[in-house]
């Protein structure tokens, strides 16, 4: 197992609830170990966790933050609708069965949520976790690439043409926002980039 997970849930879980539950995370870890993910994996976790580190300082309340990221992909079925949904109300429950607090266990729930990305996130609690789960848009153009090749085989099963002009119109929604990123530190590491990536892609 990564160092990165163990050192990860143990300050997380620990600082929540007061335990490890080593069995909980080993749970999760197999959830994002599912034959269909191609990038809702534990390189995506993985990713996300890493930045958390880096920049967990920025949170208000950076045990949540970090809980929400472990569990905002924790439930993914390609052809299913209410992942978010799913995986924010197996993070509350987990959490209150564990001893959390109600105040954390419903911020956790919460910050899972605004990874639907419907909405501008309010607080830095919430641009720290949409910041972070955006940040593959801003990746090196052999990982961005990569990506992309990921989630085709994600959705395999759509028409190629039906999937391109799908696809097409998620990444120009990104493109259009007048910020991809909300936080000074990640703007400034991730907002070019993730531009021209999207140009890119759209373009080709």
């Amino acid at each position: 197992m990564s160092p990165l997970f163990e050192r990860s849930w143990a300050r997380t879980w620990l600082a929540l609830t007061g335990r490890q539950d080593e069995a909980r995370r080993d749970e999760l870890l197999a959830r994002y170990a599912e034959p269909q993910r191609k990038y809702h994996s534990t390189q995506h976790l993985s990713e996300c966790l890493q930045l958390c580190e880096e920049f967990g300082s920025l949170a208000q309340h950076p045990a949540e933050v970090e809980a929400a990221l472990w569990f905002h992909d924790a439930i993914y079925e390609v052809k299913g609708a209410g992942n978010e949904e799913r995986s924010a109300d197996w993070a509350f429950d987990a959490l209150q069965t564990a001893g959390a607090s109600p105040a954390s266990a419903a911020l956790v729930r919460d910050l899972v949520l605004v990874t639907r990305h419907s909405a501008v996130p309010a607080g830095t609690d919430e641009q720290l976790v949409v910041d972070i789960d955006l940040s593959i848009l801003g990746a090196d153009r052999a990982r961005f690439d990569e990506y992309e090749q990921q989630i085709r085989e994600e959705y395999a099963y759509v028409p190629g043409i039906i999937f391109r002009h799908k696809r097409r119109q998620i990444l120009q929604s990104f493109l259009d926002r007048a910020d991809l990123y909300s936080l000074p530190p990640l703007k400034a590491r991730l907002e070019a980039r993730a531009r021209e990536n999207l140009r890119r892609v759209i373009g080709r």
